[in-house]
């Protein structure tokens, strides 16, 4: 089973929704499910104009049934219940509420992924969806010298960016709270 911590940007009807995972080792990738392995994210204008919030939740509990997930950071706009749920149905330890409206805490973690991106400590799939979020999304000045992503007009979503971040930091925490590659326990026998 795969080993991954998970980021959440989620919407009702205007933003896009967007799940994305990152490995132990610092990949990020894009995760499928459903029968057709759809991407994890969901454009409300393919969806009659709202977020599909069954396929959502389908791909959720794919996700965690198929995938060894250590953590996820989830944005609670527009999705507390849910996440509650999720929380309740897959653990507190694995389901985190992280907003995103948080400036000092948003930066840190923009800060860190830009760095580790640079550094090569992250690296990720090239989903083209991303790809496009990641282009669109504008550093918005903040008191204190600091920065959040915001997106340059209504048109030019960042969900999937967003979801990227919240998967890294997911990770980075993950990993300083001992997260680690699991200890072979195989005793070998010298004759």
């Amino acid at each position: 089973m795969r080993r991954v911590c998970l980021g959440f940007d989620g919407s009702l009807n205007n933003d896009w929704t967007a799940i994305r995972a990152e490995t132990l080792d610092g990949f990020q990738f894009t995760p499928t499910y459903g029968p057709d392995r759809r991407p994890t994210i969901w454009n409300p204008a393919e969806w009659g104009g709202e977020i599909p919030r069954s396929e959502v939740h389908a791909a959720v509990d794919e996700l965690f049934t198929t995938l060894e997930v250590e953590r996820s950071y989830w944005d609670p706009e527009d999705w507390r219940s849910d996440i509650d749920g999720w929380a309740l149905a897959y653990g507190e330890k694995r389901v985190i509420q992280w907003p995103t409206n948080r400036v000092v805490a948003m930066h840190a973690a923009l800060e860190r992924m830009v760095t580790d991106l640079v550094t090569g400590e992250l690296t990720h799939d090239g989903c083209p969806i991303t790809a496009v979020h990641v282009a669109n999304a504008r550093k918005l000045a903040r008191p204190g010298q600091r920065y959040v992503l915001g997106k340059p007009n209504e048109s030019q979503k960042i969900d999937a960016a967003m979801a990227s971040v919240l998967a890294h930091e997911a990770a980075a925490d993950a990993r300083a709270a001992g997260w680690a590659k699991p200890v072979d326990r195989r005793v070998v026998v010298f004759r």
